[in-house]
């Protein structure tokens, strides 16, 4: 993915490319261990504050609205895919479905987050596992990963493990916030100004990244306007 190259500059000693890319790759590894790290200790001061249940429910009422605005149907008895749940995913509201739900932070979540209990929800089968680590046994009818793609360490392989998982004319549901303005990109890019986060792209640069992975963007909303960061959803049906 070309968004995702440390510079334009290709050297032409081969050695020097290849510590290029070896430090873009520690970078990365580097960024995404701080991410979970932030990520865990954002969830507990901001639950902290929350009726847990109350909590839940307005999740489940936001997911309802984006499932409204993004027309996706789901049947009964379809295999659907929780892509880096978090603890109060969209698998909460989906009892009707076969449920697959991972996460590489779930034993931290239930250790550290008060009302989050993985027997709460005995429909969902829970995987602690990085997205880049999805092994397919199952293909699904629809996979879901909301506000989590921009937290993996590996962007092509995460996606690639996403689509791979994806049956024949299957629906891929994708939140995350992307860049408004191209400097604050490039900045962010080159320095952790969203450490959280350890990919930064915009709207274009993920339409492409579907296309490039064969997946026909049907439906792009923008559910959040911010100055730096609008928060979008893509539906994206594969070919």
């Amino acid at each position: 993915m070309k968004g995702h190259q440390p510079s334009n500059y290709e050297p032409s000693n081969p050695r020097t490319l290849k510590l290029l890319l070896l430090l873009e790759n520690k970078i990365y590894s580097w960024r995404w261990r701080l991410a979970q790290f932030l990520e865990l200790r954002w969830w507990r001061r901001y639950l902290r504050r929350l009726d847990w249940e109350a909590y839940v429910e307005d999740k489940r009422r936001h997911w309802r609205k984006v499932l409204t605005l993004l027309d996706v149907q789901l049947a009964p008895g379809e295999r659907v895919l929780d892509a880096g749940c978090g603890p109060a995913g969209i698998f909460t509201l989906l009892h009707e479905q076969k449920v697959d739900a991972l996460d590489p932070l779930l034993e931290k979540y239930e250790k550290k987050l008060p009302g989050f209990q993985l027997d709460k929800f005995p429909h969902v089968h829970f995987q602690q596992l990085m997205l880049e680590q999805l092994e397919v046994k199952e293909t699904y009818d629809l996979i879901f990963c909301m506000n989590a793609i921009n937290h993996v360490a590996d962007l092509d392989l995460a996606l690639g493990c996403l689509v791979q998982a994806l049956k024949p004319n299957g629906t891929l549901v994708l939140s995350v916030d992307v860049h408004r303005h191209s400097f604050f990109k490039f900045i962010f890019r080159l320095i952790p100004g969203d450490v959280l986060h350890p990919q930064q792209d915009d709207v274009a640069d993920y339409q492409l990244f579907l296309d490039e992975q064969g997946l026909q963007v049907e439906k792009t909303l923008v559910l959040k306007k911010g100055w730096v960061f609008d928060y979008v959803v893509f539906k994206a049906r594969k070919r």
